[in-house]
């Protein structure tokens, strides 16, 4: 038996954008759902048939996101997964990392809403995906088909956690009339979003840009202490 190769090409066309406080991938959560604060949405474009293509899309509560991880610059066949320290590597297929053959990537979100002023947008929320990422398709999550309770996790099985966040007076200041804001700042620091290399070792001060914020924060003893913040939401 011989293995054929592929075609080159296939007719995939994205249907939209997505539009999210990342701006990279730094500061952008590992997975879905981690940060239910987070807001973004998806703009479709005008080939894809207009708000036709959602009807009856506003019964279900989460959505598939397929999308083009337009960040990826490389392709690797194994990777450090971030849940394993960076230590250990697995293969590209036993992990999500968006170095994989085709960058294609999935999360399921939270629906929001639907807006159909200058175009059709769809709102989400607990999305991990940067800002700009190109949308493939989307698709209704089905809980008793999608969600299995007796699946297995491998070696991502550990529970996952969370360090303490702390505001400075100053970040105080510049939040207190910003609560969303704030709270998606907190449910994002407290995965630690640092590099896997920074993680043994005394760890610096980071800037971090979420929408049109700048986050000045740092590691101690095990918290995040957030000292400053700039710029405009």
């Amino acid at each position: 038996m011989t293995h054929e190769s592929p075609p080159e090409l296939l007719p995939l066309r994205p249907i939209g954008i997505l539009r999210s406080p990342f701006v990279d991938k730094f500061g952008t959560p590992r997975q879905p759902g981690l940060a239910p604060a987070v807001r973004g949405e998806i703009q479709l474009y005008p080939w894809v048939g207009g708000s036709e293509v959602l009807r009856g899309i506003e019964g279900f509560s989460h959505l598939w996101v397929l999308f083009w991880f337009h960040q990826a610059k490389d392709r690797k066949v194994v990777v450090r997964p971030p849940r394993l320290g960076g230590k250990e590597k697995v293969g590209i297929f036993a992990s999500r990392s968006p170095h994989r053959p085709n960058p294609i990537g999935l999360s399921v979100v939270r629906l929001e809403g639907i807006r159909l002023e200058r175009g059709v947008t769809i709102e989400v929320s607990g999305l991990d995906i940067v800002d700009g990422s190109p949308v493939l398709d989307i698709k209704p999550y089905l809980p008793y088909a999608d969600a299995l309770p007796d699946a297995r996790s491998g070696w991502a099985a550990a529970p996952i956690e969370r360090a303490p966040v702390h505001f400075s007076e100053e970040a105080e200041l510049f939040l207190a009339p910003l609560p969303a804001l704030r709270e998606s700042l907190q449910q994002i620091l407290s995965l630690d979003p640092r590099p896997n290399s920074h993680h043994h070792r005394e760890s610096p001060a980071y800037v971090m840009h979420h929408g049109g914020v700048e986050v000045w924060w740092r590691l101690e003893a095990g918290a995040v202490w957030v000292e400053r913040l700039g710029g405009v939401p």
